[in-house]
C-alpha cells in the first residue's frame, strides 16, 4: 500500500558529506513522523534522527551537530544531510514513516529497503 524509496547512499571519504532522500508514495492520508535509522554489521538498528509533523526533531547524540533531518511535506519526502562523516557512520541507512491511510484511523509504520553508506579512505 505504501512504498518508501531511499536514495543518496554511497562511498565517501572521512570528513565528506552525503545527502539521503526518502520518498513515500501510495495510499497516504497523513504522515505523522518520518525518520532515519541505521544498522551497522553486528549491531542493532539504531535511531539516527526523526521529525514529527509539527517539526520537532530528535537526533542521536553521535550525530548531533553533523547531521540534519528535513522534510518536504508536499513531496512526502524526508532528507538526511550528513556532514563531517566518520568511519563509524558506516551502515545501512533505513527511513521509516508513521502514517495514516484514512482520516481518524490507526497509524501504521513503514520502512524503506535501506541504502548503504560507507565512510572510508
Amino acid at each position: 500500500q505504501v512504498q518508501l524509496v531511499e536514495s543518496g547512499g554511497g562511498l565517501v571519504q572521512p570528513g565528506g558529506s552525503l545527502r539521503l532522500s526518502c520518498a513515500a508514495s501510495g495510499r497516504i492520508f497523513s504522515i505523522n513522523a518520518m525518520g532515519w535509522y541505521r544498522e551497522a554489521p553486528g549491531k542493532e538498528r539504531e535511531l539516527v534522527a526523526d521529525m514529527r509533523s509539527g517539526g520537532t526533531t530528535n537526533y542521536a547524540d553521535s550525530v548531533k551537530g553533523r547531521f540534519t533531518i528535513s522534510r518536504d511535506n508536499a513531496k512526502n519526502t524526508v532528507y538526511l544531510q550528513m556532514n563531517n562523516l566518520k568511519p563509524e557512520d558506516t551502515a545501512v541507512y533505513y527511513c521509516n514513516a508513521v502514517l495514516t491511510h484514512v482520516p481518524g484511523r490507526n497509524e501504521f509504520l513503514y520502512w524503506g529497503q535501506g541504502t548503504q553508506v560507507t565512510v572510508s579512505s
